[in-house]
């Protein structure tokens, strides 16, 4: 079950990064990956930072996509 929450959540977050990054989307399966990586970023990167969100999904997708944002934005700036 583990399994398909992270591919949900992830296939949110990168579908709802690619909506807020937009022009560097990289399709369907390219966003659920790049949400999937966002995730494990964002919960690395924001406990560092002092940032708490909550609990539960909608934090899940909060993080997920502030990670896949900066995973985007970065892609972004390395393309150009």
């Amino acid at each position: 079950m583990g399994i398909i929450a992270a591919l949900i959540i992830g296939g949110v977050a990168g579908w709802l990064a690619g909506l807020i990054v937009r022009g560097a989307g990289f399709g369907l399966i390219g966003n659920v990956v790049i949400g999937i990586i966002g995730a494990l970023l964002a919960s690395w990167l924001l406990p560092q930072l002092g940032v708490s969100l909550g609990a539960g999904w909608v934090r899940d997708i909060v993080n997920a996509t502030i990670g896949a944002v900066i995973i985007l934005v970065i892609l972004s700036l390395i393309r150009r």
